[in-house]
C-alpha cells in the first residue's frame, strides 16, 4: 500500500468516523437531557447496564479479533483462492464463539452487574440488571460488525466500517427522542429508583441495541458490494487454528486482566453514584476522549496496520521501522494538539452535553474530561505499539505491559477510594488512568525498540518535544480566552457555548500549528506541502 493510498484510506475513514462521532456526541446530549449525567442514579444504572456489552466488544471482541484477523487474512490472501476458504472458516468459528459468549453473558447478567457495582442498593442493582438484559445482545452484533469490518480492512476496503456507525447513532437518537416525548426530560437526574418502569427501560436500552444491530446489517451489505462472499464452513481443521489459538490466547489473557481491573475501578466510581460524578460521568468523558482518538489516531493507525502486517509478512524491517516512526510522529502531532484544545474547551463541552443541569454538576464533568484528555497522546502512541506487535502475530508481549498498566490503574483506584473526597472520585480515577497509560507506553516503546531494531527514537523524541513546546502558548492563550469569556460573555447559554467551543478550537489549533511551523517541525511542513499539492492539482 503506497503512502498516497494510506492518505486516501485515512481520509475516507476520518470523514466517516467524524460523521459518526458527531452524531455520537448528539446522542450523548439527548441522553443527558433524558436521564442526566452526574448525581443521577438512573444515568449510572444505564451506564453500567450498557457498559457490559461495550466492554466485551472493546476488549474481548475488538482486542482479540483485531490482533488476529488482519495479519492472518493478509497471510491467507497469498493462497490460490485469495483467502476465501480461510475467511469462511474464521468467520464461522467467530460467530459461534460470539453466540456462546452472548448466551453466557445473558445467563450471568445478575452476577456481572453486581460485580461492577457492589456498593449499590438492591433497588439500583435491579434497575441496572433491567438495562443489562436489553443491552447484552449487543455483544453478538458488535462482534459481527467487528468481524465484517476487519475482513474489509484486510481487503483494503476501509470506508464502510467507518460509516456504518452513523446508522447506529441515528437509530439510537430516534429512540431517545421517543423516550423524551413519552416520558419527559430529566437533565438534572432527579428521577428516583422508584420512578422507573419496564416500558422506560425497554425503550431506552432497546433502542440502543437496535442501533447496534442496524450497523452490523448494513456492513454485511458492504461485503456484497466489495465482492466478498461468505459460506458457513464448520470444517475447521487444517487451516492453522492451533497457531491462531495461541495468538488469541494471549489476547484473551489480556482481556481477563483488563476486565478484572475494570471491575475494581468501576466499583470505586460507583461509590459516588447519586452524590457526584460517577460511572456515567466517566463514560461521557471517555466519549469526548474518543472523539479525536477515533477520528484521527484510529483512522490513521488502522490504515497503517495493514501495511505493517505486509512488512512483517515480507520480512522488511527497514520499511517496518520507517512506518512505525512515521505513525508515532503523525499521530503524536494531531493527538497533542487535540488534547490541548479539548483541555481548554472542557467547560464549554460539558455545558453542551449537560445543558439544563446544575452548574456544579457541569463543572464536575469538565474536570473529569480534563483529567482524561491528558493521556490522549500516549494513548494514541499505544495504538501504534500494539498494532505493530499484532502485525508480527505477537500478542504475548502486549499482555505483559498491559498487566503493568492495569496494576498501576487498580492501585491508583484503590488510593482514590481511600483518600479522595466523593465529589472528586471520577476525576481522580481519570488522572490515575493517565498516569498508568504514560508508564505503559514508556515500557511498550522500550520493548518495541528491541523487537524491530529501533524506532528512530531521536527523531520521534525531537518531534514530540516540539509538540509539547507548541502546547504551552496554546494553553496560555486558552486560559486568557476563558477569562475573557467569564468576564464578558454569557457562558451559561447553550448556543453561545457551542459557538465559543468552535471558535476557540479553531484559534487554539491555529496557534498550535503556527508555533510548530515557526519551529520548522518536519511533520507540519509535510502536512502543509501535501495540502498545497492537493489545492494545486484542483
Amino acid at each position: 500500500m503506497a503512502s498516497s493510498t494510506i492518505a486516501r484510506a485515512s481520509t475516507l475513514m476520518a470523514v466517516g468516523t467524524t460523521a459518526s462521532r458527531v452524531l455520537g456526541f448528539v446522542k450523548a446530549m439527548v441522553l443527558a437531557t433524558a436521564i442526566g449525567v452526574t448525581a443521577s442514579v438512573g444515568a449510572d444504572s444505564f451506564a453500567v447496564g450498557n457498559m457490559l456489552p461495550n466492554s466485551v466488544y472493546m476488549v474481548l471482541i475488538g482486542g482479540v479479533l483485531s490482533a488476529v484477523l488482519v495479519p492472518q487474512i493478509v497471510q491467507a490472501m497469498t493462497g490460490h483462492d485469495g483467502g476465501s476458504a480461510y475467511v469462511n472458516k474464521l468467520v464461522t468459528i467467530a460467530m459461534v464463539f460470539l453466540l456462546a459468549i452472548t448466551a453466557l453473558a445473558m445467563a450471568l447478567a445478575p452476577l456481572l452487574v453486581r460485580l461492577y457495582a457492589m456498593a449499590w442498593s438492591s433497588e439500583q442493582l435491579a434497575l441496572a440488571m433491567g438495562f443489562a438484559y436489553w443491552c447484552l445482545p449487543q455483544i453478538f452484533f458488535y462482534g459481527l460488525f467487528n468481524i465484517l469490518g476487519e475482513v474489509l480492512n484486510a481487503k483494503k476496503v476501509f470506508g464502510p466500517s467507518s460509516w456504518a456507525p452513523v446508522l447506529n447513532n441515528i437509530v439510537a437518537i430516534t429512540g431517545l427522542v421517543f423516550y423524551i416525548v413519552l416520558f419527559g426530560a430529566d437533565p438534572d437526574g432527579n428521577r428516583g429508583l422508584g420512578d422507573w418502569h419496564s416500558g422506560q427501560i425497554a425503550l431506552l436500552a432497546g433502542s440502543a441495541t437496535l442501533g447496534v444491530i442496524a450497523q452490523a446489517i448494513i456492513l454485511s451489505l458492504a461485503w456484497r458490494k466489495a465482492g466478498i462472499s461468505y459460506r458457513p464452513d464448520f470444517v475447521w481443521r487444517g487451516v492453522g487454528f492451533g497457531t491462531l489459538g495461541k495468538i488469541a490466547g494471549w489476547s484473551l489473557a489480556t482481556v481477563i486482566v483488563m476486565q478484572l481491573g475494570g471491575i475494581v475501578t468501576t466499583n470505586v466510581a460507583s461509590t459516588a453514584s447519586g452524590k457526584g460524578a460517577s460511572v456515567a460521568a466517566l463514560q461521557y468523558a471517555w466519549l469526548i476522549f474518543m472523539l479525536p482518538y477515533s477520528i484521527l489516531a484510529f483512522s490513521i493507525g488502522t490504515a497503517y496496520f495493514t501495511r505493517l502486517a505486509e512488512h512483517a509478512r515480507n520480512n522488511k524491517p527497514e520499511d517496518m521501522r520507517a512506518d512505525v516512526s512515521s505513525a508515532l510522529r503523525v499521530i503524536g502531532l494531531v493527538m497533542t494538539g487535540s488534547a490541548a484544545i479539548v483541555f481548554v474547551t472542557a467547560p464549554f463541552i460539558a455545558l453542551v452535553l449537560m445543558d439544563g443541569a446544575k452548574p456544579a454538576d457541569i463543572a464536575a464533568l469538565a474536570v473529569v474530561i480534563m483529567m482524561y484528555i491528558l493521556s490522549l497522546t500516549p494513548y494514541g502512541m499505544l495504538f501504534v505499539i500494539q498494532r505493530t506487535y499484532f502485525a508480527f502475530n505477537d500478542t504475548r508481549t502486549p499482555f505483559f505491559f498491559t498487566v503493568l498498566q492495569i496494576s498501576l490503574f487498580v492501585g491508583g483506584s484503590l488510593l482514590v477510594l481511600a483518600f479522595s473526597p466523593v465529589e472528586l472520585v471520577a476525576a481522580m480515577l481519570a488522572l490515575s488512568f493517565t498516569f498508568a497509560t504514560i508508564i505503559q507506553v514508556a515500557v511498550g516503546l522500550f520493548f518495541l525498540r528491541k523487537k524491530i531494531g529501533g524506532i528512530d527514537g531521536k527523531r520521534v523524541f525531537v518531534s514530540h518535544l516540539k509538540f509539547g513546546i507548541a502546547v504551552i502558548p496554546t494553553v496560555i492563550a486558552g486560559y486568557f480566552m476563558l477569562q475573557f469569556s467569564a468576564a464578558y460573555i454569557d457562558t451559561d447559554n447553550l448556543a453561545v457555548a457551542i459557538i465559543e467551543s468552535v471558535i476557540y478550537a479553531a484559534i487554539l489549533g491555529s496557534i498550535y500549528f503556527a508555533v510548530l511551523w515557526l519551529m520548522r517541525s518536519e511533520e507540519i511542513t509535510e502536512l502543509v506541502t501535501q495540502v498545497k499539492g492537493k489545492l494545486t492539482r484542483r
